[in-house]
């Protein structure tokens, strides 16, 4: 426990002082990405206080164009805070992040808890609990001094890049087209910077959300009615200057607008 809290300590202090994360010191790195996980609880407790409510989470590394980019083969999640999730249209200052970029997602809903008793899930089972899905904007933020050396564990732990989302207009699920045939592209300053689709993400977005119900259970947690989560980038990540104008448009789901002064 003491070397989970160090951990915690560390990556909170760099956080709050928005200095870039230098590897940890071996008697304190996770030793794997299950106590990558537990430092990450441990974390979220630290910064409850400062970023309000846990609010959802956001899973990363759900399409092949991220998996090659960050060379990690499986799906990874972090926290998503109540002061981190924005509106459309909303002006973020750039200096309030290390390095922030942004990635094309569709984010879900939930209307109902998905229990941990309720596991093996299925993407079938969950999207029965999805109450809407938004076209949203992930910002992430290389806190890093050099991410690609730190591994997966310590990623995890700092929540693998989450730094909040810009959400557009709910489209019920009643209404929603069918989430495989979405494309989405991701457009800075007017031009085009990526795009995708809907069945790069797992295969369908539905998927990411039943891993994470699934990982959520193997340690006796779940997901709860209003909570949100992002399920997966479809471009790779667009890194920003200050400046910048974001646009993501998301077929059958709509668009979704921020701006970095």
């Amino acid at each position: 426990m003491d070397r989970i809290l160090g951990a915690a300590n560390r990556i909170a202090v760099a956080r709050r002082m928005r200095t870039p994360l230098t590897a940890l010191a071996p008697d304190i790195a996770p030793k794997d990405e299950a106590e990558g996980y537990a430092v990450q609880r441990a974390l979220h407790d630290l910064l409850l206080p400062h970023q309000g409510a846990l609010v959802g989470y956001k899973i990363g590394c759900t399409s092949k164009v991220m998996q090659d980019y960050l060379g990690i083969a499986h799906p990874c999640a972090g926290g998503v805070f109540e002061r981190g999730v924005h509106e459309s249209g909303v002006r973020l200052a750039s200096d309030g992040y290390v390095r922030v970029g942004v990635e094309c997602e569709i984010a879900m809903r939930l209307a109902r808890d998905l229990a941990p008793s309720e596991e093996p899930f299925t993407a079938e089972w969950v999207m029965e609990a999805v109450d809407a899905c938004h076209p949203a904007i992930e910002i992430v933020d290389d806190r890093y001094a050099e991410w690609a050396t730190l591994g997966a564990p310590t990623l995890i732990a700092d929540d693998f890049f989450a730094a909040g989302c810009v959400l557009g207009a709910p489209v019920a699920r009643s209404h929603l087209p069918n989430l495989r045939e979405v494309r989405g592209r991701a457009l800075v300053g007017g031009i085009e910077a990526g795009r995708g689709t809907g069945a790069d993400v797992l295969g369908h977005p539905g998927e990411a959300l039943a891993w994470l119900a699934n990982r959520l259970a193997i340690e006796g947690r779940g997901l709860y009615a209003g909570q949100l989560v992002l399920t997966g980038s479809l471009v790779k990540t667009v890194w920003l200057k200050a400046g910048d104008q974001v646009v993501m448009e998301l077929q059958g789901l709509g668009t979704v607008k921020a701006a970095f002064d």
